[in-house]
């Protein structure tokens, strides 16, 4: 059969569930990598789930073991590196295991996939596709943990792709606007219940601001100008030209924030999260 085949982490739903159907819609054979199997896939044609923890050494071995089983129908010629996860919280509040966390799956757990994968990816010319944010270039207040994770991945893609220049193997960032995905809610959620669970005394000091921007973040979001098909489209596009480029935007007013970031000086964009933060007054009641 001799089918390339791509595989796409954090599958189970949102851009990576998106991602998978386009690509087995059109010529690509998907190892769709998910924490739990859950049969999203089931009777999909050329979608195959397979359990990847991307945190854990040895589920990832065994899933590339399982892989290289497969790699004579199918050989390996992509990865899409998805997998995240997102919790707001002040830095002066995040517990290092949340910091671990986010760095674990956004960061670690992708040089790990990566790494398991370039011997395939070198031997079939292929491609790797990093999924990163616009908080890989601008750190906002409240997402510290997961900007600085952003920025790491920023940096591994761009060392990876140096690296790999010769190889043979392109190196992509894709970096998505908003988009609706499930994980929407659960940052919505997961920073109420931060808020709800906390008995440290000095939460009084960014309850207000933080409030109000999960509040904004939902309000922006709304209506959503990009869907999970725009993103997948873009993967799709990434994995078919004919020499892709290093880095590929979803939808203008990502490419747009980037640029801003990018234009003003460092005054200027503090000033620009100057109404995320807790006011001087409320410094003072601390």
């Amino acid at each position: 059969m001799n089918k390339k085949s791509i595989l796409i982490t954090g599958a189970s739903s949102g851009l990576g569930h998106a991602a998978a159907r386009k690509l087995a819609d059109n010529g690509f054979y998907v190892f769709a990598a998910v924490r739990k199997i859950c049969g999203v896939f089931d009777k999909i044609e050329n979608i195959e789930e397979i359990q990847l923890d991307v945190t854990n050494e040895q589920s990832v071995k065994k899933s590339f073991s399982y892989i290289e089983a497969r790699n004579k129908d199918y050989p390996l010629w992509g990865v899409v590196n998805n997998a995240g996860v997102c919790i707001p919280s002040p830095l002066e509040l995040l517990r290092p295991s949340e910091l671990r966390q986010h760095l674990d799956i956004n960061v670690t757990g992708h040089l790990l996939v990566t790494q398991f994968a370039l011997p395939f990816i070198r031997s079939t010319k292929g491609r790797i596709i990093n999924v990163t944010s616009g908080l890989g270039n601008v750190a906002v207040p409240y997402l510290g943990a997961y900007s600085i994770a952003q920025f790491a991945k920023r940096a591994f893609t761009d060392v990876l792709r140096r690296e790999l220049r010769h190889s043979g193997v392109s190196v992509s960032v894709v970096q998505p606007g908003k988009i609706y995905t499930p994980i929407w809610n659960k940052f919505s959620t997961a920073g109420q219940a931060i808020l709800d669970q906390s008995v440290d005394e000095r939460w009084k000091l960014y309850e207000k601001s933080f409030k109000n921007f999960l509040v904004a973040n939902q309000a922006e979001g709304y209506p959503f100008n990009l869907t999970e098909d725009d993103f997948a489209q873009v993967i799709l596009d990434v994995l078919t030209t004919n020499k892709p480029a290093a880095h590929y935007y979803v939808g203008e007013e990502e490419k747009d924030f980037v640029d801003k970031s990018r234009t003003l000086n460092v005054s200027e964009i503090d000033a620009w999260f100057d109404l995320q933060s807790p006011t001087a007054e409320e410094f003072k009641k601390i």
